[in-house]
């Protein structure tokens, strides 16, 4: 008789694998201590799970549903552009994963974001170009920018902090905070009053 399934596997799964991330880093962490962690059989990881980088994608696609989730209950369904970007900044630092990814923090996080070559960034910068828009349907954004242009600045400026620690040395998070706030007040300069 094969063992009943275990509700929510795949959130304690997760619970697990961050927990353990955030405790030993990324590389140090392996299926097996996340079975064990989470109370499962190694086997019910790959039930889940494709791989170990699987589990990481998973988290950080999780983390940034938590931050998105954040703003949207803190500012509500239409934030103006410079608001979203101070309370994503607000959110970011006060989630120990996601701060980790932005900080390129490589004890937490090991290689893993180097070899990320699927299309997320695309699809996220494809979104940010339909926000912008939708704002200048609403009249919030002035009309003398192209969606897109404004939209590959936003996603350049949020991609480079992604790197900025890698390229530019250890940032900490003061310097993460100042600099997604500088984003949102440059955003406010094309928001109309």
């Amino acid at each position: 008789m094969p063992r009943p399934r275990i509700p929510d596997r795949r959130e304690r799964l997760l619970d697990a694998a961050e927990g353990l991330v955030l405790a030993r880093g990324f590389d140090a962490v392996n299926v097996a201590a996340i079975a064990a962690e989470a109370g499962v059989g190694k086997g019910a990881v790959y039930l889940e799970f494709a791989s170990k980088h699987a589990i990481l994608d998973a988290l950080l696609q999780r983390g940034n549903a938590r931050m998105a989730d954040r703003v949207r209950r803190e500012l509500g369904d239409h934030p103006s552009l410079s608001a979203a970007y101070r309370s994503s900044a607000r959110a970011l630092l006060d989630d120990p994963l996601m701060s980790a990814a932005f900080l390129d923090d490589r004890g937490v996080l090991g290689v893993h974001a180097l070899e990320t070559t699927d299309d997320r960034y695309r699809e996220r910068h494809t979104a940010v170009i339909a926000w912008v828009r939708h704002l200048q349907a609403q009249g919030r954004i002035v009309e003398d920018v192209t969606a897109d242009a404004l939209a590959l600045a936003l996603s350049s400026a949020t991609i480079g902090l992604l790197s900025a620690a890698r390229l530019l040395g250890p940032l900490d998070a003061a310097q993460l905070e100042s600099a997604i706030d500088a984003i949102g007040r440059m955003a406010a300069s094309l928001e109309k009053e």
